[in-house]
Parts: structure tokens; C-alpha cells; sequence
């Protein structure tokens, strides 16, 4: 029983991969210059989530200030991406 049933959870993972090959497939894939701002986006984000951590866990004042021009500045390049993308 245990065998039967571990050669049908092979097939569903094997059905599975071939569904997502095929859709992979299918889907245009992206452009250089898509693919660069994508992940330039991406990096900007992942540093707003940085400073922000940073900043919910500092105690000095001067670093909250530092850290506060920064999410304003990473906030005025996402925007600056989302305008021209």
C-alpha cells in the first residue's frame, strides 16, 4: 500500500514539473531592460525593509535622523522607477 501510494505522489510531482515547464514556456519571456529594472527595484526594496528594521531598533538620535533621510531617499527612487516603468 505504502508503495502504491508513493509512485502516485512521483506521477503528481512529475505532472506537476511538466505543467510549469510548459507554462514557462508559454509566458514571453522578459527583456533585458525589463529584467534590470525588476531587480533593480527589487534591491531598493529590500533595503527600505533594512532601514526600516534598523530604524525600529535604534536608540540614537542622530542614526534615527540618518536613517530617515535614507527611506526618503529610497522612497523617491521607487517612485522614480514606478514613473518611468
Amino acid at each position: 500500500m505504502a508503495r502504491g501510494f508513493e509512485s502516485k505522489s512521483v506521477q503528481s510531482q512529475w505532472q506537476d514539473a511538466e505543467v510549469e515547464r510548459a507554462a514557462r514556456k508559454r509566458k514571453k519571456p522578459e527583456d533585458r531592460e525589463t529584467m534590470e529594472r525588476r531587480k533593480h527595484r527589487e534591491s531598493i526594496e529590500l533595503s527600505r525593509r533594512r532601514v526600516e528594521r534598523e530604524l525600529a531598533e535604534t536608540k540614537s538620535d542622530r542614526r534615527r535622523e540618518q536613517l530617515r533621510a535614507a527611506l526618503a531617499h529610497l522612497d523617491a527612487e521607487l517612485k522614480r522607477i514606478g514613473d518611468s516603468g
